[in-house]
């Protein structure tokens, strides 16, 4: 299987205390696969500006391929306000910036086992295009969609759409009842043909079926230290790409998933630059063998 490739936003998330941390879900979920071995390619955008520098060094000095990240002289690197509301995070994107504009990439990205977007990555028609023309007709292994629903950045019909064709798909309650009203998350995996649906809920801990009937639950443990939930649901998808691309058995991928986001929600910000932060779990999921 070649090596995961992932499209979509990096940004900074500016918090009300000042602070601002990198992030962007497409670009957490990168940087979280490059901690665990994976060298993914990461496809997106930034600014001719400060922030996209700050963004180079920051992948640089993670050891992450640079091959994929494209720099526009017209539009600034993302940025988003986080307000934190009854411990959730709520968002304010601004818009257009550098990763609406992903423009044609190299052959090199040709050969993705794993393919991962999110929803917001392919809000502008630019972007959308690339990822329709570039990446999508070499039919990746598997097709992860991140759906993220953040107002007024989608369309139900459009996000639908990506959901049609991809083999798993993840997100959160709220999005499926916004996606699907009247369905369960059962019916949804049958409409839309998944091989797999992972149902995040928050505190409440997330679910995953499978098209071949499977279904396991997990909650977090209830001692888990919360600093912030920006990003949580990013680490678990790393997670769960992890275990897809690494054959593991469905459990053990969703009880690895909750404890590493279990452990995330404890710092700030969705991404650590501490790779002593990731060595319990590299040392106990064997990564290294």
């Amino acid at each position: 299987m070649g090596r995961p490739c992932i499209f979509g936003e990096v940004l900074f998330d500016h918090f009300p205390d000042g602070s601002r941390v990198l992030g962007g879900a497409p670009f957490n979920v990168a940087w979280h696969l490059q901690a665990f071995g994976r060298a993914p390619h990461f496809i997106s955008r930034i600014g001719s500006d400060e922030q996209g520098e700050q963004i180079r060094r920051a992948m640089a000095d993670w050891g992450m391929d640079l091959d994929g990240l494209q720099i526009d002289d017209t539009h600034p690197t993302g940025r988003v306000t986080v307000e934190i509301v009854d411990d959730e995070p709520r968002y304010d994107i601004v818009s257009p910036v550098a990763y609406d504009r992903i423009g044609m990439v190299p052959d090199m990205f040709n050969d993705c086992g794993l393919l991962y977007h999110g929803s917001l990555a392919l809000r502008d028609d630019i972007s959308r295009h690339t990822f329709d023309e570039a990446l999508l007709p070499h039919g990746a292994a598997t097709l992860f969609v991140d759906v993220n629903l953040r107002p007024p950045w989608w369309r139900r019909e459009q996000v639908l759409g990506m959901v049609d064709r991809a083999h798993w798909v993840k997100l959160n309650a709220d999005e499926l009842t916004l996606l699907a009203p009247a369905d369960g998350a059962a019916a949804f995996v049958a409409e839309h043909r998944l091989q797999g649906l992972i149902l995040t809920r928050g505190g409440d801990g997330a679910e995953v079926l499978t098209a071949d009937g499977r279904h396991s639950e997990i909650r977090p443990e209830a001692d888990v230290q919360i600093v912030d939930t920006v990003g949580a649901g990013d680490a678990f998808a790393s997670v769960m790409m992890l275990g897809l691309s690494s054959a593991w058995p469905l459990e053990i991928t969703l009880q690895r998933a909750q404890a590493f986001a279990s452990a995330l929600v404890g710092r700030r910000g969705a991404t650590v630059s501490d790779k002593a932060f990731y060595r319990s779990f590299i040392d106990d999921w064997q990564l290294e063998h």
